[in-house]
């Protein structure tokens, strides 16, 4: 893989230099093991990462989107599942309306007849999805129903469906939907980690506090969940002063731990607007910017009432790829010092040099 996403990749799986240092900090740790439920493969889950906030636009679809594209790009296999109603990963990877679009019936038949999940393939090289939709608005009074008649058993219905195919990929991302706990606590049952995206308001950091309530619960009946950390999105300052506030959020909310990453992404108002208008990642579009001739040629040759692409693309498309270079080696970290059979494997040889 060529360009700055296959440089970061390559960092991140210790090859041509170092990766750059994480802060030190231990992530939950998991409770003490107990036997998985029958027919669940906990292990093919352990790089399964739910992005969750009970607050609504906070960037949850954005980082799925855009972390999962680079590492797409760089030559891992990324499985997303979106299970919001809204299904916004359809307009940030612009597939809206298109063949893989089928707005959420497949997840929901799924989970329905417990039969293993059928991704859409090749959305990007390397990039599948299980679609989410308007037809996930089935699946609540569903649920409803069989914690009703099993408790909170039935959480597990999309850990049983995800499992045998999840061992197939590199990472798998679940995007959640805010204020929707029941397809939040699906979610939990079935990831290894948890990620949580919020700004420096305090409607992110009190969906913070609601998390956690939902983690504690969601350990008991999934006792390897943990939490990988908090990632501030669209912020406007990188101060001390606002780290240190999202930093006491987290721990309030998750018992004394306060894991926070170093990198966060910058507020950049055209650049998600041309992001989710073009149906493009932030990579693509940095890489557009890239080629678009100069304004003033632009205006020589007629073109300059065209929109142009804002140039902030490759500043937000750094941040990501900082942000998946830390998280990549966050993970390896993790997996050496628990379980050595359960590394990140550093990807396919065939990545090209730049």
């Amino acid at each position: 893989m060529t360009g700055p996403a296959g440089r970061a990749a390559r960092s991140a799986t210790g090859r041509r230099r170092t990766p750059r240092a994480v802060r030190p900090v231990e992530p939950v740790a998991p409770l003490a093991p107990e036997e998985p439920p029958a027919g669940i493969d906990r292990e093919a889950l352990t790089r399964t990462i739910a992005m969750v906030n009970d607050k609504g636009g906070v960037g949850k679809t954005s980082l799925v989107a855009n972390l999962a594209g680079q590492f797409a790009a760089a030559g891992y296999r990324c499985l997303l599942v979106d299970l919001n109603r809204q299904a916004n990963l359809a307009d940030d990877l612009g597939f809206r309306d298109g063949p893989a679009d089928d707005r959420g019936a497949g997840l929901l038949v799924s989970v329905v007849a417990g039969t293993p999940l059928r991704p859409v393939e090749g959305v990007r090289p390397g990039l599948d999805i299980v679609a989410g939709g308007a037809r996930l608005v089935d699946l609540v009074p569903l649920m409803v129903s069989r914690v009703q008649e099993q408790g909170r058993e039935a959480f597990l219905a999309l850990a049983e469906v995800l499992a045998p195919v999840a061992g197939d990929y590199d990472l798998v991302f679940i995007d959640c939907p805010p204020e929707t706990t029941i397809l939040t606590d699906l979610a939990l049952a079935a990831a290894r980690w948890v990620l949580m995206p919020t700004k420096s308001d305090g409607g992110g950091l009190v969906g913070m506090r609601l998390v956690g309530e939902r983690f504690a619960l969601a350990r008991e009946l999934n006792p390897d969940l943990g939490l990988l950390g908090a990632v501030l999105f669209a912020t406007g300052s990188r101060s001390r002063v606002v780290h240190a506030e999202v930093r006491e959020a987290v721990e309030e909310a998750f018992g004394g731990h306060s894991p926070l990453f170093t990198t966060s992404i910058r507020h950049a108002e055209r650049t998600a607007q041309d992001a989710r208008r073009l149906g493009r990642l932030a990579h693509e579009l940095e890489q557009e910017v890239a080629a678009q001739p100069a304004w003033w040629a632009s205006l020589r040759e007629g073109g300059g009432s065209a929109r142009r692409l804002s140039p902030t693309a490759a500043s937000v498309a750094g941040d990501y790829r900082d942000l998946g270079v830390e998280l990549l080696t966050l993970l390896r970290a993790t997996e050496e010092s628990t379980t050595p059979s359960a590394r990140l494997d550093a990807r396919p040889e065939q990545e090209a040099t730049p």
